[in-house]
């Protein structure tokens, strides 16, 4: 597969819920490095950039970071209101490449071979980009002007689960766009967008501290070689 591809990994300092939440350690390692790590382990990303507006942050991974695959960088401050693509966009028009992967450090349980069958669709199908989702069988409501009405079915024919498919939610564990879809739109995703399904479990993003706890434990079954 002859592209440049590289990954993309907001680490912001100002984390509310959890303060400085990307280099707290879970399952024996920092949160950002479980991301990074994967994305540096499959073979078609050529570099993987940490990007971070934390002063504390790259100094804790300047310790830390031994592959010379991953790059720390610094990038403009990063806050509540600020979108992914503001920085990344400015990081783009920087540097060479083909395609960019978005990946967020809140998704540790993402693997090398997620990346790697993501990118393999991305080309595979002609997509201008794939994001990663899982399928969910939940129905969901929204309120309109005050009464609760029903988005996946009728309520007079409810589904089983057996008889409908479910619905495809972004996990946001990784986003893959070409350089030029992305320069074009500003978006993270454009085009003609594919999917790549992960599984269940990949939904929860650590951003709390109960999700430490959960994410936690399934990394560690995964280390321990059980299945989760």
């Amino acid at each position: 597969m002859n592209r440049n591809i590289v990954a993309y990994i907001p680490a912001r300092g100002g984390s509310k819920g959890v303060p400085l939440k990307n280099i707290k350690e879970i399952a024996g390692q920092p949160l950002v490095m479980w991301t990074a790590n994967a994305a540096a382990e499959c073979v078609f990303i050529n570099r993987v950039y940490i990007a971070t507006d934390s002063m504390e942050i790259a100094g804790r991974l300047a310790n830390i970071v031994k592959n010379p695959k991953i790059a720390v960088i610094s990038t403009k401050e990063m806050d509540d209101f600020c979108f992914q693509e503001t920085p990344m966009l400015e990081f783009t028009k920087t540097r060479e490449f083909s395609h960019i992967i978005l990946i967020q450090a809140t998704s540790p349980l993402l693997t090398s071979e997620d990346l790697t069958l993501g990118i393999v669709k991305c080309f595979d199908e002609g997509r201008d980009s794939v994001i990663s989702v899982v399928r969910k069988h939940q129905f969901s409501w929204t309120m309109i002007n005050g009464k609760a009405h029903p988005i996946d079915y009728i309520p007079e024919f409810r589904m089983r689960r057996t008889d409908w498919e479910g619905r495809y939610v972004e996990n946001g564990a990784f986003y893959i766009t070409s350089k030029e879809a992305f320069l074009r739109s500003g978006a993270r995703m454009s085009g003609n967008i594919g999917l790549y399904e992960m599984p269940q479990e990949t939904y929860y993003e650590t951003d709390s501290l109960q999700d430490f706890m959960v994410v936690e434990q399934l990394l560690k079954e995964r280390i321990n070689g059980e299945n989760i």
